[in-house]
């Protein structure tokens, strides 16, 4: 059953050599990436393939949604953003009566295979032809068949087994790495420590996050008042504000240095755990905000935060949010997890977030960096270089 947006697909191959491409998504579908303004790591890739010269026909697939929780939003006018499907271009939302995976391997493991012929469907019913598969979602790239299609290429962007949010599926992502091992799929992540979990017999390529360098050219933009109006100096945090911030860590630097204050920008996921830091006066916690305000805040901020707690999941991060501090130009603090070693001098690390303290006079006497240092960093750093590495390693 399937609820899909399409379009003719009988149209002359314009790109020679170019290659049909099936992307999908882990948990998340194409309607939250638009939501949230189309700025994370698979959302950034599925962009660029639309235009791409390589990539002939894309086929994006949705992971399953609930059919009667779509009909009901339907009904409701809450209906996903409309995807602008072309001849070339289409979107494929897989139903069932629940949204959730089952949890224990076998059933699991049955459902994806379900999934891969309602995919398999739709890729043949749009003219795509053995299709290079690309998807964030284990399960896809370890229980999906694909016979269908030239190959598999998993994007990992985090250790899923280590993702608290998804703690029940932990044994069935770890069970999802060994038979990705055993298929020899090619697996690229952001992070080599990721790399290094999942162990992949396959061709593998550490793929760093990186930045839209339109976002942060041209003169500073103002920042919202709510962050002027506070003095100085300000320290800014931008994420999912849940169980990875330390927050014990955060109020001891706030302890060590009265006049400081810190800025957690996003939404909040776990107002519990955080209370202590909201009943700060001098901690501001004012939801998520746009993209235009994001980079305003960043580079108005006199030190940006990693505020992060030491866990299995945050070893093994490539923090998208640190090479967005450091396109603003903002000196940073963090702790010193393997993938942020080497990024850049404005960078300084430490043990753990309490130990920010110490530093945070450092990083303020640091300042800004000279424009053209961040400019190099944004040129060096764009998703368009990083995107040809990686469409390289899938398509090769």
């Amino acid at each position: 059953m399937t609820a899909e947006t399409s379009s003719d697909f009988l149209t002359d191959d314009l790109h020679s050599g170019a290659e049909d491409v099936v992307f999908t998504f882990s948990f998340d579908s194409w309607g939250d990436a638009v939501r949230r303004g189309m700025h994370r790591p698979p959302e950034r890739l599925v962009l660029t393939m639309k235009d791409h010269p390589r990539v002939r026909r894309l086929l994006v697939a949705n992971p399953y949604r609930s059919a009667p929780i779509r009909a009901a939003r339907i009904l409701l006018r809450h209906a996903d953003p409309r995807f602008s499907a072309t001849a070339d271009h289409s979107l494929l939302t897989p139903l069932r009566l629940r949204r959730q995976d089952p949890v224990d391997v076998p059933r699991l493991a049955e459902a994806y295979r379900r999934y891969d012929g309602v995919v398999r469907r739709a890729a043949k019913a749009r003219g795509l032809r053995e299709p290079v598969v690309i998807t964030t979602n284990p399960f896809v790239a370890a229980f999906c068949p694909a016979e269908w299609a030239r190959r598999v290429v998993f994007y990992a962007r985090d250790d899923w087994s280590a993702l608290p949010a998804r703690r029940p599926w932990w044994p069935a992502y770890r069970a999802a790495y060994r038979e990705m091992r055993a298929l020899s799929r090619p697996v690229m992540a952001v992070s080599s420590e990721i790399i290094r979990r999942i162990d992949p017999l396959g061709p593998s390529l550490v793929a760093p996050n990186g930045i839209e360098p339109q976002e942060w050219q041209g003169p500073t933009p103002t920042p919202p008042e709510w962050f002027t109006a506070a003095p100085g100096p300000r320290a800014v945090y931008v994420g999912t504000l849940d169980s990875r911030i330390d927050v014990k860590g955060l109020l001891h630097v706030l302890d060590s240095h009265p006049t400081l204050q810190i800025f957690l920008v996003g939404h909040v996921e776990d107002p519990e755990y955080l209370a202590p830091l909201a009943a700060s006066p001098r901690v501001h916690m004012n939801g998520a905000v746009d993209r235009g305000s994001i980079v305003a805040l960043l580079r108005s901020a006199d030190v940006c935060l990693v505020a992060h707690r030491r866990t299995e999941l945050t070893e093994a991060m490539s923090p998208l949010k640190l090479y967005e501090y450091l396109a603003a130009g903002s000196p940073v603090l963090t702790p010193g997890f393997g993938p942020v070693r080497g990024l850049s001098p404005h960078v300084l690390l430490t043990d753990d977030v309490a130990d920010f303290a110490d530093r945070l006079p450092e990083a303020l006497a640091l300042g800004p960096m000279a424009e053209s240092v961040r400019r190099e960093f944004i040129h060096a750093n764009s998703w368009a270089a990083r995107h040809e590495q990686m469409l390289d390693f899938c398509l090769g």
